[in-house]
């Protein structure tokens, strides 16, 4: 769903509400977009959504945006130091009823969802501790494969590789035995050389492999190809081993 689409479904669903725009959550409830699929990429703040639409965003909507939930995540993971469960939630909110409570979160989606939502949050808005934050929400993104896990005895480690044609703002990932450390090394008929710019040692090499082109899944020109931002070459760079 584009924001074109987005902005028709608010404009729906403020009409057939007596002009009061949707809330996140209701709007998830009735469209089944989630948080992850806007956040950060669109907007910041479900606020900022409603009023590019051209209205004027309700007071709930404006209290509990998608930024606070994730800091109010943030802060627990912090004093628990691991990424928490339902029960956690409901154990905050009981000791403080500032803190949002558990229906709050649904619109930030499975904990998959919400662990993919505070990793992208926290790599643009790099925290102090945002390495570790990272690696705790990696453990738990269990429907994207690979990216953390115990190391499996006796499983040789591979390598997960990105390599960029010529000058050209394209972008091959790949998986292979050994690291790839110079040009020539991966064979392919192009017109310009490739040129490697990292690779990632890690165990399950398919699973890596799959999590990053499922990631950058808008991206795919063909095949393995992608039409990857600095930024998106950046996020790749930062991780040097996954097991």
């Amino acid at each position: 769903m584009n924001k074109q689409q987005i902005f028709a479904e608010i404009r729906r669903l403020t009409a057939a509400n007596d002009g009061k725009p949707p809330g996140r959550q209701r709007f998830h409830s009735e469209t089944g977009l989630r948080m992850s699929d806007w956040y950060p990429r669109l907007w910041l703040r479900w606020g900022d959504a409603i009023r590019e639409a051209g209205l004027q965003p309700n007071a709930l909507s404006a209290a509990f945006t998608g930024e606070h939930l994730i800091e109010q995540y943030i802060a627990l993971i912090r004093e628990l130091g691991r990424f928490p469960i339902e029960g956690d939630l409901v154990r905050r909110r009981e000791r403080d009823k500032t803190f949002p409570n558990r229906g709050a979160f649904n619109g930030l989606g499975s904990k998959p969802d919400r662990a993919n939502a505070i990793r992208e949050y926290c790599e643009a808005a790099r925290p102090p501790d945002w390495e570790r934050l990272v690696q705790i929400c990696a453990a738990v993104q269990s429907s994207r494969p690979g990216l953390a896990r115990e190391a499996t005895p006796g499983r040789a480690p591979g390598y997960v590789y990105l390599v960029q044609h010529g000058s050209r703002r394209e972008f091959k990932i790949g998986r292979t035995a050994q690291p790839v450390r110079r040009e020539g090394e991966i064979r392919l008929q192009l017109p310009e050389k490739l040129r490697p710019i990292h690779s990632i040692k890690t165990d399950d090499p398919a699973g890596v492999e799959s999590y990053w082109h499922g990631r950058f899944a808008s991206k795919r020109k063909e095949g393995e190809w992608f039409a990857l931002s600095s930024e998106d070459v950046r996020a790749f760079k930062r991780w040097k081993r996954i097991y």
